[in-house]
């Protein structure tokens, strides 16, 4: 009899107020989460707040710090390491790569610093808490950010590292010390777009100067091949080239060795960022964020890919989107 008694009490419902229209909202007693029938605020109880982000911040501002002075470091380097190259061809030769030098720059910092310096993504404010100002359904499906102490709309994310929340958040990146959402995503996609061809430039220049000023190496026997040459034959002349080649870069000077680092950290880097890049247009293709394809993963939801999602991406005249192919319109993302 107690037990049945203790059954009856647990499945009775309790009364407790709504934080986004103020009234009292009838739940279950053992609910965590409930929506209220009349704004469609959800609340959800027993929630954590985030720890403290003061050595999160101070990270960031390090990784900023550190990219700042590679980017200084790749400009500085690179314009002593190749001028004498590009102006030994002749002035005009030198002025024009100069100028590209310059533009690219520029671009690269100042995309950098819109998408490290500015906010990510402010959600807009709204009206919550008092009855006869929510109107019915005025706050669907928005939950309460007790870290911030106020509405997060079903868009917006809360990050932990900014401490705050932003609205139609892709991810958290420490390089820029920021997150990418709705007010920066497309200045962080210039950045990215602007790294990849100044990385790529700076590739094919400083392999250019690099094997200007690199030292003849010096060869114990000349090979010459006639008529048929069997696969040893050309291995070990492969072999003694690249030997010689190797050899002879102990003599190289300290331009030539700032080439080499050039070359080959420029080569990685504009890989890698590649790689981001067409990540990043990929999500955008199909109209989303790094985060809401994590959420969309185990579920129905259709995903409409259209280049025109790319056209109002970059805020490109509707126009355009006329010139532009569409294709897998409404394909569902995944079948049962």
């Amino acid at each position: 009899m107690q037990e049945e008694d203790q059954s009856t009490s647990a499945n009775e419902d309790r009364e407790t107020n709504c934080w986004g229209c103020g009234l009292r909202v009838s739940v279950v007693a053992y609910a965590s989460v409930f929506k209220c029938g009349w704004c469609g605020a959800i609340t959800k109880e027993h929630v954590v707040k985030s720890d403290n982000i003061r050595l999160r911040r101070c990270l960031d501002r390090c990784f900023v710090t550190i990219v700042i002075s590679f980017m200084l470091f790749f400009i500085c380097a690179g314009v002593w390491a190749v001028y004498p190259a590009i102006f030994s061809v002749s002035y005009f030769y030198g002025v024009f790569h100069l100028a590209i030098i310059v533009i690219l720059s520029i671009c690269t910092l100042l995309s950098f610093c819109l998408s490290a310096f500015q906010p990510a993504g402010i959600p807009p404010l709204i009206i919550w808490g008092s009855f006869p100002a929510v109107g019915q359904g005025g706050l669907d499906n928005y939950t309460f950010c007790h870290c911030c102490s106020k509405p997060k709309s079903p868009m917006a994310h809360h990050c932990r590292s900014c401490g705050t929340c932003v609205l139609d958040m892709d991810h958290h990146c420490p390089f820029i010390g920021n997150c990418v959402g709705a007010a920066n995503h497309r200045c962080f996609i210039l950045f990215l777009l602007s790294t990849v061809i100044s990385t790529f430039y700076v590739t094919i220049m400083s392999s250019y100067s690099a094997l200007q000023i690199w030292p003849h190496p010096e060869r114990e026997s000349v090979i010459r091949l006639s008529g048929y040459a069997n696969p040893e034959l050309i291995f070990g002349v492969l072999k003694e080239t690249i030997s010689a080649f190797l050899r002879s870069a102990v003599f190289l000077s300290v331009r030539g060795l700032v080439l080499v680092y050039l070359f080959l950290s420029s080569l990685s880097v504009s890989i890698g960022l590649s790689v981001l890049l067409c990540q990043q247009l990929s999500y955008i293709y199909v109209g989303k964020t790094y985060l809401s394809h994590l959420r969309a993963v185990d579920s129905e939801e259709v995903m409409e890919r259209d280049c025109q999602n790319l056209v109002r991406f970059f805020g490109c005249p509707s126009k355009t989107s006329a010139y532009l192919p569409s294709y897998w319109k409404s394909r569902k993302a995944h079948k049962k």
